[in-house]
């Protein structure tokens, strides 16, 4: 088991307030939780509501963690307020020559012919050196449609690496990757850089569906002249077609198992042995059982399937 040491430093749950969270995303939650109790980092939470947003959602994803004796250290952290930071950011890249607008939607992406040996998705870097009168009339049809450009990173467009706990070497080709979208809501890869730095993020745990995009975030983060973290992508839960779990999945939401009747000492359960750890041990029944127990170097790299319990 890890040891217990104190870092100075903190780890985090940040999600979408779009909905309930199902019991992958819980699990995902649980173990940030239990990585920052046992390296003696502070557990923060953030609301990442720049996007989907169901009045509510946050206040039951938090209060679900309560019940299940999870409270972060500190008050949550919300993008929605925090804007100006993520302006300030992409001012500091575009005064290093590192922006351009983009007038590309994602139908041009996807017909556009890429580069050799770059993943399906890449940005194939049609407008990163257009002249000006090409901008001009772009942003002159983008305003035709009450639509503005996107703002992307100019990128060395090569492949950079970083470390993981559980996955070792990490590689992905860095390409031009959107700051702020052509709607105006700032980007993913943008926000978490910024965020992350801000509240002293030192270590990332969350879904390995994510790993491919870390190399990014720590090249931006570097061109932002912040301290790139650690990291420790977890495994997903998949329904039992293989596929990411959903809602429309059945009963896979906390609030769904509790109608169904399952306590919370039955939902430390399933965490135990969907990580492979029921073997090891007595019972799990609370979060300081998970807390003594989680080894991550012995944790599988495995996804776990999840099949939704059915009747009352």
């Amino acid at each position: 088991m890890t040891g217990t040491h104190s870092v100075g430093g903190a780890g985090r749950f940040a999600p979408s307030p779009s909905g309930d969270l199902h019991i992958g995303n819980i699990r995902t939650g649980l173990l940030s939780y239990v990585r920052a109790r046992q390296t003696g980092r502070r557990f923060l939470w953030r609301v990442e509501d720049l996007d989907r947003v169901k009045t509510g959602a946050a206040d039951s994803q938090l209060e679900v963690f309560a019940d299940l004796g999870v409270v972060p250290d500190e008050r949550p952290l919300v993008q929605s307020a925090r804007t100006a930071e993520y302006s300030d950011a992409i001012a500091r890249l575009a005064a290093d020559g590192l922006v351009y607008e983009c007038y590309c939607s994602r139908k041009d992406i996807a017909q556009a012919p890429s580069a050799p040996h770059a993943p399906p998705g890449a940005y194939p870097g049609t407008c990163r050196s257009l002249g000006e009168g090409e901008r001009e009339s772009a942003r002159r049809r983008l305003e035709a449609n009450n639509r503005q450009p996107a703002l992307r990173l100019r990128t060395d467009n090569r492949e950079h690496s970083i470390t993981d706990v559980l996955l070792g070497r990490v590689e992905a080709l860095v390409d031009d990757l959107v700051l702020r979208r052509g709607d105006g809501v700032y980007a993913y890869n943008l926000t978490v850089v910024v965020d992350d730095a801000a509240s002293g993020i030192d270590e990332i745990l969350r879904g390995d569906d994510l790993a491919s995009s870390a190399p990014r975030q720590a090249y931006l983060a570097q061109l932002l002249g912040l301290s790139a973290p650690g990291w420790v992508h977890v495994p997903l839960v998949l329904n039992d077609s293989g596929q990411r779990l959903a809602k429309r999945d059945g009963a896979v939401t906390y609030q769904q198992l509790r109608s169904l009747g399952w306590s919370v000492e039955d939902v430390f359960a399933w965490m135990q042995q969907s990580l492979g750890f029921d073997g090891i041990g007595s019972r799990w029944r609370c979060v300081d059982d998970m807390i003594r127990s989680v080894d991550f170097t012995g944790m599988p790299t495995a996804p776990t399937v999840f099949v939704p319990p059915v009747g009352a």
